[in-house]
């Protein structure tokens, strides 16, 4: 399992940063996390990473928020091929891609869905934002098998003894509280941005 960082407010020098968050994951299918806040950066960064658009099956949005909407416009005008999921598309978790499932929309008025991706480690979960509570997420998760990581932005969240079995801490775009979570869990943590990639 792969997963690429493609958009985050901070990005490696041959790579455009901006605030939002884009990445890709690739298992038995190629599937697009949110699209950042820019068509043109989100579509530069992916020649950058040796990312041909038109390859991806699905993309995938957390929520309907700018900062991970603002890429889909461009995006699809090179590939109107992509099965597109929005948060609304499912209530519960639901399988989305073998290997891949979606928490379902939680949270009450940001409706916001995360990723979880069997991995030979554990579970990785994904979150756009995490606007209903890493907490909850992580609780909705956890129906779905042990977590092994979590990887994406983290919001406000600060209950930071929800993280202390996690083997993998890799916060970027909104995370409010990344350096405490650094400090308190050094060698779970990993420093990501746009150009990344996490292998497992």
């Amino acid at each position: 399992m792969k997963i690429t960082i493609v958009y985050d407010n901070e990005a490696s020098a041959d790579l455009k940063s901006g605030w939002g968050f884009s990445c890709l994951i690739e298992g038995k299918e190629r599937l697009l996390f949110d699209t950042g806040n820019s068509g043109k950066k989100l579509i530069y960064n992916m020649k950058q990473l040796n990312i041909v658009p038109e390859t991806i099956d699905k993309v995938v949005i957390s929520h309907n928020h700018w900062d991970h909407t603002g890429g889909l416009k461009e995006f699809l005008k090179l590939n109107n091929n992509a099965k597109v999921f929005h948060p609304k598309s499912f209530s519960k978790p639901t399988e989305i891609s073998p290997g891949v499932y979606s928490t379902g929309a939680l949270g009450g008025l940001i409706k916001e869905q995360s990723l979880v991706v069997n991995t030979e480690k554990g579970n990785l979960v994904i979150t756009g934002c995490a606007h209903p509570g890493l907490e909850k997420i992580i609780e909705k998760a956890g129906q779905l098998g042990a977590i092994y990581g979590v990887v994406g932005g983290f919001h406000g969240f600060s209950k930071l003894e929800r993280l202390q079995e996690i083997e993998l801490i890799a916060p970027c775009h909104c995370t409010q509280h990344k350096q405490e979570i650094k400090q308190r869990y050094p060698a779970q943590f990993r420093e990501i941005k746009a150009g990344s990639i996490i292998e497992i």
